[in-house]
C-alpha cells in the first residue's frame, strides 16, 4: 500500500529537499513583505522578522501552508488520496501548533507523491 508513497530514490529526495528550500525561502519573502505592508497601513502593530515567530507569522505561514498543500494536492490529482490528506491535515496542525518551518516538511515530502491513474 505504501511501496510507491515510501519510495525515496535519491531523485526523489532532493525534488523534496528543493521544494523544502524554495518554498521556504518564498514564505519568509512573502510574510516578511506582507506583514511590512500591513504595519505600513497600521492594521499590524508589531514588526520583528519571520524567524521570531509572532501571531501575525503564524497566521501568514498557516495559510501559505494551507494553499502550497491544497493546490499540490488538486495539481497532482490527488484530491481523493486518503493519505495525501492526511499529511496535508498534519502540515496545517503542525504551522499553527508548532512551526511553520516544521510544517513544510510533510508538504515537501507530498511533492514526491504520485498521482493515481
Amino acid at each position: 500500500m505504501f511501496g510507491k508513497t515510501l519510495n525515496f530514490d535519491s531523485n526523489r529526495v532532493w525534488e523534496a529537499f528543493t521544494f523544502y528550500i524554495v518554498q521556504t525561502v518564498v514564505l519568509v519573502g512573502v510574510a516578511t513583505t506582507l506583514v511590512y505592508g500591513l504595519n505600513m497601513f497600521g492594521v499590524v502593530k508589531e514588526t520583528g522578522s519571520f524567524f521570531a515567530g509572532g501571531e501575525t507569522y503564524r497566521l501568514i505561514g498557516t495559510c501559505f501552508v494551507l494553499l502550497v498543500s491544497s493546490g499540490m494536492l488538486y495539481s497532482k490529482g490527488l484530491s481523493n488520496d486518503m493519505f495525501a490528506f492526511a499529511v496535508t491535515v498534519l502540515a496545517i496542525w503542525l504551522s499553527w501548533h508548532n512551526s511553520v518551518m516544521l510544517a513544510m516538511i510533510p508538504v515537501a515530502l507530498m511533492s514526491t507523491f504520485d498521482a493515481k491513474k
